[in-house]
């Protein structure tokens, strides 16, 4: 068995935000990314996004902007392909998270190798109905895909709100490390 401070999950919840920051910013190339990494983790997966210089244009108004930063993501992703696989993996066997990776090219934002985590939930007849008329409107396929649906809904229209209650829980953690017995 693996001691304590390796096992999965144990890691992650001591490592702040800023210290997976600081930890893909020394592994990751400088040459990559024209600005700070954008690092954020959960319980599952710890995703990480850098911007990338924004492609040339070879006439002002000619070709399709957007057509051009996805060209750019597709050549990013396939030439560091092999480096980030290798940081992902000493990442993973450090955190105890899986590590994806995304780029941002000119407004737009491309996730790869992202997880998609299983969740289970109880729900009442009222809620399994809106699930059910999403389904039946063609919204959604499954059930299943029906809640991440408004779960992406509500986490698009209550940002401000879901922000501050981040905020709040960091600053929970920071008096919990803070209080009586923390070292």
């Amino acid at each position: 068995m693996d001691p304590p401070e390796r096992r999965r999950g144990a890691i992650i919840g001591a490592v702040a935000p800023t210290d997976l920051s600081t930890w893909f910013g020394r592994h990751v190339p400088d040459s990559w990314f024209t600005a700070p990494l954008e690092v954020r983790a959960d319980r599952d997966e710890i995703g990480v996004v850098g911007e990338l210089a924004a492609p040339r244009r070879r006439a002002q108004g000619v070709g399709d902007p957007r057509a051009a930063a996805l060209a750019r993501v597709h050549r990013f992703r396939e030439e560091t392909r092999d480096v980030r696989t290798r940081i992902a993996a000493e990442a993973e066997h450090l955190f105890g998270r899986k590590v994806s990776w995304g780029a941002r090219c000119d407004g737009t934002t491309v996730l790869f190798t992202t997880l998609s985590v299983p969740v289970m939930t109880r729900l009442r007849m009222p809620e399994r109905a809106v699930l059910d008329t999403l389904m039946e409107a063609g919204v959604a396929r499954s059930r299943s895909e029906a809640l991440a649906w408004c779960a992406r809904l509500v986490g698009a229209n209550e940002r401000e709100w879901i922000d501050a209650l981040r905020s709040a829980l960091d600053r929970v953690a920071e008096l919990r490390e803070s209080g009586p017995g923390a070292s």
